[in-house]
């Protein structure tokens, strides 16, 4: 028994050791750690229980048969995150690159199977160099059964990918059909063709960190959420997120403890708008105050400004908030800016997390950049996810709701159960000199000072209607309220809604203009 005991112990101390220590100290002086260390600060001690450990390839091709390693470039299993269960895997790029085998694609697909029938998050840590070339079509099939299973997964159980080197190719689409994506600045990348063949295809000269790196997918692409400054930094926000989630679509995030009865008066936020309806001002600051303190995680930062998205708490419960940007375009609805808000809105509907608009949008940006690029399409990607969200919705008219893009942040007629407005609020077709430009545009032409007729009509159209009371009138706001007072009244309303049940159409499903 002992020699048998031993020789269990060697195969895991083989295991463990992943693709040596040359290797191993080759990650570290690439500022990275290993499949198993990312695991170690990931996950609380001791909760780790591996699966699949002892697997070892199957390839017979290229001399494959004399160099096998146990578990084979992937370190699989389960544990815990702050004492809750979530299923793991971590790429090892010692092995082979971390590159995806038939085997190692296998030992993916069993934990993507455990999460699902457990109803638990799965948690991809992603470092490799591809599909295993000496494979051929079995590793290229492997990613397939991947894939096909975050589709499965997806919107039953939170699905994060924090990609932390190379991921290049078909391994692309996995990350890209989970809810969030992290990436790590200057070793992480992500793209579909390399530099090498982009330079053959097209001759742009591009590197690695430019054409898919952490700062490029933050600010361009929009693939990535979360740009992280190291991989510590990138795991320490992985737990962040999870907090803010349920384990699964039948459950509601779980609430922090908070004392209600306290004053919840916030009096800056009576000063925080500007006399001038023009004059921008960082809708964060708004947030910050709505929110409890210092719970606001920020989706998409760097990424279509315009509009800010993200996690917070209120009164210890998890919401998510999609919050126009005046700080930037105004505060316009563009293409990007549309599809980032629907995303984040559709993902908070999946796992039960109340939705908050606060609103302050002049329109849709006009352009034939926009409208050559399908602001149509994008635009009513946004109304759609709106339409289609059955959590609590409640919307906050800080300032100007002008338009289609009044309809479209969550307003009442598209099913929010509880639409707020400052007295500073402006509910209109379009500003008020446009409009006068429109309605008077003869009386004014006519006018022996047209000038001064504009803005006298101005003025006039400003006092009917840029205001929230005609709205209040039509019952399409349910109160204005004072500033201060908006904390307040979203506890009391969220605590009100949190019964909520819709009973939709039975189809299928929708068909959202993608």
């Amino acid at each position: 028994m002992n020699n048998k005991i031993a020789l269990l112990q060697d195969k895991i101390k083989q295991a463990h050791a992943g693709g040596g220590p040359v290797r191993i100290e080759s990650q570290h002086k690439k500022g990275k750690l290993t499949a198993r260390e990312r695991l170690h600060f990931l996950l609380d001690e001791g909760s780790f229980e591996e699966i699949g450990m002892l697997v070892t390839h199957r390839s017979v091709d290229f001399g494959m048969e004399t160099e096998k390693y146990p578990g084979d470039g992937v370190v699989t299993g389960y544990g815990n995150i702050n004492g809750r269960l979530v299923y793991v895997f971590s790429q090892d790029f010692t092995v082979f690159g971390g590159s995806l085998s038939e085997t190692h694609a296998e030992k993916i697909c069993k934990i993507m199977e455990l999460a699902l029938k457990n109803g638990a998050p799965l948690i991809g840590l992603n470092d490799s160099g591809g599909a295993r070339i000496q494979e051929g079509v079995v590793s290229l099939g492997g990613y397939a059964d991947i894939f096909y299973r975050n589709v499965q997964a997806s919107g039953v159980i939170p699905q994060l990918s924090a990609i932390m080197g190379p991921c290049a190719g078909g391994a692309v689409y996995s990350p890209a059909i989970t809810d969030f994506i992290l990436m790590v600045e200057n070793t992480s990348y992500m793209f579909v063709t390399g530099p090498n063949v982009v330079k053959t295809v097209t001759h742009e000269e591009v590197s690695s960190e430019e054409l898919g790196g952490a700062s490029t997918h933050a600010t361009k692409s929009g693939v990535t959420h979360f740009s992280c400054s190291n991989e510590i930094d990138a795991i320490n926000h992985v737990k962040r997120l999870l907090s803010y989630m349920p384990q699964n679509c039948e459950e509601i995030p779980a609430p922090l403890a908070y004392s209600l009865g306290q004053d919840e008066t916030r009096i800056t936020l009576n000063t925080i708008i500007p006399e001038n309806a023009n004059q921008p001002y960082d809708v964060r600051e708004v947030i910050s105050q709505i929110a409890d303190q210092d719970t606001f995680l920020e989706v998409h930062k760097d990424y279509a400004e315009n509009i800010v998205v993200g996690f917070a708490r209120l009164a210890g419960r998890s919401i998510g908030i999609i919050a126009n940007q005046p700080a930037y375009l105004a505060g316009v609805l563009d293409n990007h800016a549309s599809v980032k808000a629907a995303r984040f809105v559709r993902f908070c509907d999946c796992f039960n997390i109340p939705l908050l608009v606060l609103e302050d949008v002049p329109g849709f940006l006009p352009g034939t950049d926009q409208e050559w690029n399908g602001i149509i399409t994008n635009g009513a990607k946004l109304l759609y996810a709106f339409s289609e969200a059955t959590v609590p919705r409640i919307t906050v008219i800080i300032r100007k709701a002008y338009g289609g893009a009044y309809d479209v942040m969550n307003s009442k007629h598209i099913g929010a159960d509880m639409n707020y407005a400052w007295p500073t609020a402006e509910i209109a077709v379009m500003g008020a000199k446009g409009a006068a430009e429109i309605i008077f545009k003869k009386e004014i032409q006519l006018s022996a000072d047209p000038e001064e007729k504009l803005l006298e009509k101005e003025k006039m159209y400003a006092e009917i209607f840029a205001n929230p009371y005609r709205a209040a009138e039509r019952g399409f706001v349910d109160e204005v309220i004072e500033p201060s007072a908006t904390r307040t009244k979203l506890i009391k309303a969220f605590k009100m809604l949190e019964n909520k049940v819709v009973n939709n159409p039975r189809k299928k499903h929708g068909n959202i203009p993608l």
